[in-house]
């Protein structure tokens, strides 16, 4: 089973109430080869709601209590992004995933690309708190990019 980020699918969960679909990724959940979840979902967030980013690391250092992830306006929101991180990994768990395919760049879900921490728009190298957490206990954690990628390579 693979574990795949709500908006890939379609579902307007995105912090501005977008989605990212990827008509293949919306294709494996249709034909019950993949499960979607939404971190920010499962810790409690609405729909529409603030922008976040992480200051001062990424995931693993949010994690380990060496960086926070805040709200443009400020509000420190760590602990519901390591609760909706935990929700996720329970559920990647549930479902023995042999793959997850999350968003890049969110603060969730970054799998090698996240924000600054400055609410800028340049991106830096890392990982987002799910994304971390997932991978610290062994599993395989991919970009939209780089499983649509892999799909590809598969059919040439």
């Amino acid at each position: 089973m693979i574990l795949v980020s709500s908006c890939l699918v379609g579902l307007e969960v995105r912090y501005d109430g977008t989605h990212c679909l990827h008509s293949q990724i919306n294709k494996l959940v249709k034909e019950e080869q993949a499960i979607s979840v939404c971190p920010e979902l499962l810790a409690g967030f609405s729909v529409p709601r603030e922008p976040t980013e992480i200051v001062g690391g990424e995931g693993g250092d949010v994690l380990d209590g060496k960086a926070r992830v805040v709200t443009k306006s400020g509000t420190d929101v760590t602990n519901l992004y390591i609760k909706g991180a935990y929700r996720t990994l329970e559920k990647a768990q549930e479902l023995r995933a042999t793959l997850v395919v999350l968003k890049e760049t969110s603060p969730s879900c970054g799998n090698s690309m996240i924000y600054n921490g400055e609410f800028s728009g340049e991106k830096v190298v890392g990982n987002g708190v799910t994304s971390a957490l997932l991978k610290r206990h062994g599993y395989s954690v991919i970009s939209e990019e780089q499983f649509l990628e892999s799909l590809k390579d598969q059919t040439t």
